[in-house]
């Protein structure tokens, strides 16, 4: 894998009120009336959506063919005027764009990149070989279509440039093992973090606070993914490990402590914090944005907290910034 070394990343220009943010359909396609209503916040907001008539396309269970959708993403980081780029919906599909991705135009017009589930595809690997400071965050057609779908506070902080502090208490979020780490704030659907494993685009989690969330995996699913990653050596340099709120993950008639069960039992030799229901990807309600590639302090005791530099430059000037 070629790019930036793993403890470097480029932050993008901030996200002003006013700017035309490009709307793109890398992975499954999308429910136009969830669409439109992703598109009609984004005018709350502020911004200026802008898509090209091709995102309506579809190629059976995918937005449109792979070359639709890698021209698509191109063209959004070639457009000057586009100063953002935000996924529509995950799905599945980001793989087939990772042999054809231009990383020296990405390198050359860097941008905020938002989405989850199977964008985490996208995020992971231009973070890694780009060097780009990426966005867990709401798709357009998912929380951001949704009343009350996405946390505006966080969004607002990451990509206008200030630092986060974000601080839970149980039962939101809950400690499983106590203590405090700094590092990198990395990761992403787990399901999609195991599927990198093998290929040319393996996830890099050394010196990483590593966010793992998904959704309706069984308990058993989730352990199996989880000895997948410790079998290949991907916590064994990790200093923290937060969970998301992983919904629908339960195992039905069995206690609902089954899934912390498995946490503890594969991961808790590590000796790491770990904490378990942070709100970002596929959540019940209030997604929060996650940078990812940037310097964080998780903290957890009897309350949980993330803080995170600002992932993006206020300035014109776009400088590398130290993240490990």
């Amino acid at each position: 894998m070629t790019g930036l070394p793993q403890t470097e990343r480029v932050r993008p220009p901030a996200l002003r009120a006013g700017d035309t943010v490009g709307i793109i359909a890398p992975a499954s396609g999308f429910r136009r009336d969830e669409f439109e209503a992703g598109c009609e916040e984004l005018r709350r907001l502020g911004y200026k959506p802008f898509y090209l008539p091709s995102i309506f396309e579809r190629d059976g269970y995918f937005a449109g063919t792979p070359q639709r959708r890698i021209d698509e993403f191109h063209e959004m980081f070639a457009r000057p005027e586009v100063k953002a780029v935000l996924c529509a919906r995950g799905g599945y599909g980001c793989n087939y764009l990772l042999l054809h991705l231009d990383l020296d135009l990405v390198q050359a017009n860097p941008k905020v990149l938002a989405g989850c589930s199977d964008i985490t595809t996208l995020l992971t690997y231009l973070c890694d070989a780009a060097g780009l400071v990426t966005f867990h965050a709401p798709m357009v057609a998912g929380d951001f279509a949704r009343p009350g779908g996405f946390d505006q506070s966080s969004w607002i902080a990451a990509v206008s440039g200030r630092e986060t502090c974000m601080s839970f208490s149980p039962p939101e979020v809950i400690a499983l093992i106590n203590g405090t780490a700094e590092g990198v704030l990395y990761g992403g659907c787990l399901s999609l973090l195991c599927a990198s494993l093998g290929t040319p685009y393996e996830i890099r989690t050394e010196g990483t606070i590593l966010f793992l969330e998904d959704r309706a995996e069984r308990p058993y699913r989730i352990d199996r993914m989880l000895m997948q990653l410790k079998l290949a050596g991907k916590f064994d340099r990790v200093l923290g490990i937060v969970f998301g709120e992983m919904i629908d993950c339960a195992e039905p008639g069995t206690p609902n402590s089954m899934l912390q069960d498995v946490i503890l039992r594969i991961l808790g030799d590590f000796g790491i914090p770990i904490a378990l229901g942070l709100k970002s990807g596929h959540v019940s309600g209030g997604a929060l944005t996650l940078p990812m590639g940037v310097r964080a302090k998780l903290l957890i005791a009897d309350n949980v907290s993330l803080s995170c530099e600002a992932a993006v430059q206020n300035e014109k000037s776009v400088t590398p910034v130290r993240a490990g």
